[in-house]
């Protein structure tokens, strides 16, 4: 499967789970960097750098107020991964179907 520069960004950005963490914060809403950092044991810089990436990424923007910077997510580049991870849905789909049938015979 031929993937876009882009779309590789993508994929390289949600490879890490505190990047991913970030992500599903965002899904709360537009946040400053400072709340961010504030939910991981992590430094703001450490924070800021995987906000970079997610920025790269295209998954999250920015919006700048005085001196503080908001953050939201930009969802529609996730679509790459999640067309990427569909291929595997029946496969999982037939294991639990198997493990369902297994069950049910040996009550």
């Amino acid at each position: 499967m031929s993937r876009s520069r882009a779309s590789t960004d993508v994929f390289q950005a949600v490879a890490d789970p505190t990047r991913r963490a970030i992500l599903d914060l965002l899904l709360l809403g537009e946040q400053p960097v400072g709340s961010i950092a504030s939910r991981f044991a992590v430094s703001l810089s450490a924070v800021s750098q995987h906000i970079k990436v997610l920025r790269d990424a295209g998954l999250v923007k920015v919006r700048h107020a005085g001196r503080e910077r908001f953050y939201r997510l930009n969802a529609a580049p996730l679509h790459d991964v999640y067309a990427w991870a569909s291929h595997y849905e029946a496969f999982w789909r037939e294991k639990l179907e198997s493990l369902t049938r297994y069950l049910e015979e040996n009550e």
